[in-house]
């Protein structure tokens, strides 16, 4: 029964997130992306991967699975509904004393059966005022058991005025989902050069940087 929910249930929540956020995707010169890939977003709310997974094509979204804490997601029926069976969420462990699974195992898994995933670096929702937390190691080690995998950062703007912290009932406004193109991890890079390039990579989409901010 879940099963046959799962698919209206899904387009029903593209439309909701479209209809609240009039949410526009800005693809680079060259497109969206082809075949598999990961997408690595700025994360400012619980609705993040909601508005990337809404703005994608059909057919890269149908292959596409964001990547989330299990501790949420299995909490109760209607979470596990929308992040197993709605969603298909690779769901990771939080708790290492908890994990039955390396993360990067279970992630490389996904993409090795054809998913493509969408994935927060910075590991937590960002409730500063800083642009970006710093990245956590995940990323790289991601990309470097899958040095062919294509990395596509994705900037999210404004989607977190539209949930603001501690609120239930969205506020519509107008958001952004900005893709950039599509990169790759370099032969023999260091973790710390690594981050460094995706963490302006991702900076570079956002807003104040098009503004001559950061």
């Amino acid at each position: 029964m879940q099963g046959l929910l799962a698919k209206p249930v899904g387009a029903a929540i593209v439309i909701f997130a479209r209809a609240i956020t009039a949410v526009r995707a800005i693809w680079p010169g060259e497109g969206a992306p082809t075949g598999r890939c990961v997408y690595f977003a700025n994360h400012c709310s619980h609705g993040d991967f909601i508005l990337v997974w809404a703005v994608l094509p059909p057919a890269l979204r149908k292959n596409t699975r964001p990547v989330a804490g299990a501790e949420y997601w299995l909490k109760s029926s209607i979470n596990r509904f929308i992040g197993r069976d709605v969603f298909r969420a690779v769901l990771i462990e939080r708790d290492r004393d908890k994990r039955t699974a390396d993360p990067i195992t279970v992630m490389t898994d996904a993409i090795d059966a054809g998913s493509s995933l969408i994935l927060f670096p910075e590991g937590t929702r960002n409730q500063t005022e800083a642009p970006l937390l710093p990245f956590k190691s995940g990323l790289f080690h991601l990309a470097s058991a899958r040095p062919d995998i294509q990395l596509v950062p994705v900037w999210i703007d404004n989607l977190n005025r539209v949930m603001p912290k501690g609120e239930i009932v969205p506020i519509p406004l107008i958001c952004t989902v900005t893709f950039g193109s599509p990169m790759l991890i370099g032969p023999a890079e260091t973790k710390e050069a690594f981050l460094e390039r995706t963490r302006q990579a991702l900076l570079h989409l956002s807003p104040k940087h098009a503004g001559g901010g950061e």
